[in-house]
């Protein structure tokens, strides 16, 4: 089963986020969960990817892979087990991480999703997983 996540890269997740994170990503690799599909960006795609490489010691088969909408930019590679690079060689860069988002959607079972506020693009590819009836788990 592939999970993605969507949440807002400029809010600041307190420990009470973190925990809700930590434990509904346990709960989805105890349900099957296997591959965390990461957008790499702001602060819930660093929390996310944090989550699930703490929870590789417990899991070591799961694997946070980083689904990148720029070939021209530097990322830390180094946090994920691999990178994917969706077909968006034909997308201007400026749609790039919105045409990225929809694909991580797209191509997962589930979201979970930290969203407080209905603008940008976290809300957009909520949005977009409502829209395609994908599986949300909500992170209050």
């Amino acid at each position: 089963m592939k999970v993605t996540f969507c949440g807002h890269g400029d809010v600041y997740y307190g420990e009470k986020t973190k925990l809700r994170l930590h434990n509904c990503v346990r709960e989805l690799i105890e349900h099957g969960a296997t591959d965390f599909l990461i957008g790499g960006y702001g602060n819930f795609d660093c929390l996310a990817t944090h989550t699930v490489n703490s929870l590789k010691l417990e899991f070591p088969y799961i694997k946070a892979v980083l689904v990148v909408p720029y070939l021209n930019r530097n990322f830390q590679f180094e946090l994920y087990d691999y990178s994917i690079y969706p077909p968006l060689e034909n997308v201007p860069e400026r749609f790039a991480i919105l045409k990225r988002n929809q694909w991580l959607v797209d191509n997962a079972d589930i979201l979970v999703a930290c969203v407080r506020y209905r603008w940008g693009g976290a809300a957009k590819t909520l949005e977009y997983a409502k829209k395609k009836n994908r599986e949300i788990k909500f992170i209050p």
